[in-house]
């Protein structure tokens, strides 16, 4: 039980820092300004991590490659103490460390989806109730780009943008796959 509680405890925190971690490059990604509570509270939790990183992993094309390592990192820590704690990884070899990164990078996606899926709902209540709120601007910077391939296809039905409706069926479909990849790669650990 002590153990359960420990694992819960440390799942949040990582889970925490690598979705604050996530948001922090989706904003800098949508180039959504932090001079917002949203922003100033992600800068604020992130920081102190991010700035000493970034002078080892420099940025890439504009993306911000030090929050998105982060991100894993944090995940990889988890990951890797979870299956400590169950006794799966034992021995310090190659092929559990390998399966402890992809373990932590399906984790990460999988964050990364309930993340988009977040902002989309967010954004929708945003759209019917107060449009002009002070965050609405933001969460529709971060969506747009995932909602434009679907509102190519699907047009507005009575003023009604089902575009959202969509995406949360791809991000759920997408949720289904990364299980079944994460139920694939557990068998693994044991057979190292």
């Amino acid at each position: 039980m002590l153990t359960q509680i420990i694992l819960f405890l440390l799942d949040t925190a990582c889970d925490f820092f690598s979705l604050a971690l996530l948001v922090r490059f989706a904003m800098q990604w949508a180039r959504t300004p932090f001079r917002n509570p949203l922003g100033q509270f992600i800068v604020a939790v992130t920081d102190w991590m991010v700035r000493p990183v970034r002078r080892l992993i420099p940025g890439l094309f504009g993306l911000d490659m030090a929050s998105l390592f982060l991100a894993w990192l944090w995940q990889v820590a988890y990951q890797g103490i979870a299956l400590g704690f169950s006794g799966v990884l034992v021995a310090v070899s190659p092929a559990p460390i390998f399966v402890v990164a992809v373990l932590a990078l399906l984790e990460l996606v999988k964050i990364g989806l309930y993340l988009i899926m977040g902002a989309v709902l967010i954004s929708a209540v945003f759209s019917w109730v107060n449009p002009h709120a002070p965050l609405a601007g933001t969460f529709n910077a971060v969506t747009q780009p995932w909602l434009r391939p679907f509102r190519r296809f699907i047009p507005p039905v009575g003023g009604v943008d089902l575009s959202p409706l969509a995406l949360l069926l791809v991000l759920q479909v997408a949720l289904f796959v990364l299980d079944g990849l994460r139920r694939s790669v557990l068998p693994l650990m044991l057979v190292s």
